[in-house]
């Protein structure tokens, strides 16, 4: 090992590319895939569009090359998963739970390589990377019981001899746009839940993760070819934003799930609604935790340094403000710089790292530039702060910072390992700054007070679509709904009802009298 200034510590093992070249050669083998692959299933494997290189984050190298799709591929796929809906909509929901349960079983199977993949193409450290292969296979397990509760209710009908009831039924095609820093999970937790619901599925995932994009889907089309239904049910268009624009022009995609920005989503959803399409959206989060000084400390310690540094600070739900109490904000500080100092940065392969690259170097550029920001608007740098340019791939410190709650910089998502943090005096004083940001997606308050406790999930506290108490604002489970409100878009997904957006609801009323009698009593003879 060796050591920057500030005591990061960066294997030397890293430097060596020939394990991972082998490494690299043996996951693509596992999978399936080649330095080359096609990147439009419809059914049938194609693509016509540009060729594009998925690059390593952390080394810099090339793992392979994907044939995007061009515009008539899309219009192509869009056809084809339109006839493959009928044919889907009209297989029974156990039986379709069913087909679910085999791809989750299959994913099972591969469960290590597609990992490791994931850890190559995206950055991620490999027991996140498996982690989240496990997170598609749980919500599959989920939406295989589903598939027997897709229940609708009887109303009570004001006319005698009458009966009304709520049913559901498939919405048709549902398009999901995902982003890079979950490959395989968004894309989960849409399909698993969209197909039992019946409907067919177009994804265009990140450009930058597209062999992932393939992997999945291989697997996936094995199954659904071993049954003798339509491939087009799960169908792929790997892309860029003008794939992106397409899905959400198209009216032939009754729903588009997106993940991503609140700007693109911003657009996203605009240009569904022109249509009068249906839009789900899961977009940006400026996450905050709130310390008060009756907090278990050490538990609050160990869970922001997940919260923070997991992903390299590029998950939704990472946590990028912290508000301690002023009574123990000095020795919270201290702790906290120490438990920094502990990370292994480097090869997300690598046992024992704990935080790998950014995604990209456009990424690091925003890193830092807000460390500049911070600097420029009042801020201090109390851990961290530089980017690791003397080394191959995308690596910066994890960044601590002390700011004020209403600089600008902390009303930014920064797509990076930086914590933001900020004294205050009051409870009530952190509840208002944890909700003055524009986006709404998660939050979490560290107290031992049941009063505490009960009023931040209240109506006047924390405003966001997932709040926490004595747990950090990543990790959620998969029988909740996922999402956030405001900027963060207001979707939901994965569990609880979030299944009834993959559906359209009908209201339908059956005489059975023989008679015609009106509402409200009404005569019209």
């Amino acid at each position: 090992m060796f050591g920057s200034a500030r005591g990061l510590r960066i294997p030397r093992s890293y430097f060596s590319t020939t394990s991972a070249v082998r490494t690299t050669s043996v996951t693509l083998k596992a999978l399936g895939l080649d330095s080359y692959n096609l990147g439009v299933y419809n059914g049938v494997w194609g693509g016509n569009g540009d060729v594009i290189e998925s690059v390593n984050p952390a080394t810099g190298e090339v793992i392979g090359a994907v044939q995007q799709s061009s515009g008539s591929d899309l219009d192509q796929t869009l056809n084809q998963a339109t006839k493959a809906a009928k044919v889907w909509r009209q297989v029974s929901a156990p039986k379709r739970g069913e087909i679910v349960r085999q791809m989750r079983n299959a994913l099972f199977e591969k469960i290590e390589p597609l990992g490791k993949l994931v850890a190559l193409e995206m950055g991620k450290i490999l027991p996140e990377g498996i982690g989240e292969v496990q997170e598609y296979i749980d919500i599959a397990d989920y939406a295989v019981g589903l598939s027997r509760m897709l229940n609708g209710k009887v109303i009570p009908s004001e006319r005698s001899g009458h009966m009304m009831m709520e049913v559901w039924n498939p919405l048709g095609v549902v398009g999901v746009i995902s982003a890079f820093n979950f490959p395989v999970a968004v894309y989960g937790w849409n399909s698993a839940v969209s197909m039992v619901c019946g409907n067919a599925v177009v994804w265009k995932g990140a450009k930058s993760t597209s062999l992932t994009s393939v992997a999945i889907t291989k697997i996936l089309a094995e199954v659904l070819e071993r049954n003798g239904l339509p491939g087009a049910i799960c169908s792929l268009a790997t892309g860029g934003a003008d794939i992106g624009q397409g899905i959400a022009k198209d009216k032939r995609v009754n729903l588009v799930s997106f993940t991503g920005s609140t700007n693109i989503g911003r657009s996203v959803a605009l240009t569904v609604q022109e249509r009068f399409g249906k839009c789900l959206l899961e977009l940006g989060g400026n996450n905050a935790i709130i310390v008060h000084n009756d907090a278990d400390i050490d538990l609050a310690v160990r869970s922001i340094l997940f919260a923070a540094v997991g992903t390299a600070g590029q998950r939704c739900t990472t946590t990028r403000r912290l508000f301690l109490h002023e009574e123990i904000h000095d020795t919270f500080i201290e702790r906290l710089q120490k438990a920094y100092g502990q990370i292994k940065i480097g090869n997300p392969l690598e046992s024992g790292i704990l935080c790998g690259p950014l995604h990209t170097k456009t990424a690091v550029d925003a890193f830092e530039q807000g460390v500049s920001d911070v600097k420029a608007q009042g801020g201090k740098i109390l851990y961290g702060g530089n980017a690791l340019r003397n080394l191959p791939g995308n690596f910066v410190e994890p960044t601590i910072t002390s700011i004020s709650h209403d600089a600008p910089v902390v009303h930014r998502e920064i797509f990076a390992p930086i914590l933001h943090t900020i004294k205050y005096s009051n409870i009530e004083e952190a509840v208002e700054w944890n909700n003055e940001v524009g986006q709404g997606l998660s939050s979490s308050l560290f107290t031992t007070s049941p009063e505490r406790m009960f009023n931040w999930i209240g109506p006047s506290g924390s405003d966001c679509g997932i709040v926490n108490v004595n747990i950090p604002t990543n990790g959620a489970e998969i029988g909740g709904a996922f999402g956030g409100e405001k900027e963060t878009g207001g979707g939901r997904e994965s569990g609880s009802t979030s299944w009834q957006q993959y559906m359209r609801r009908q209201t339908c009323t059956i005489n059975y009298s023989g008679m015609l009698p009106l509402a409200q009593g009404i005569k019209f003879e």
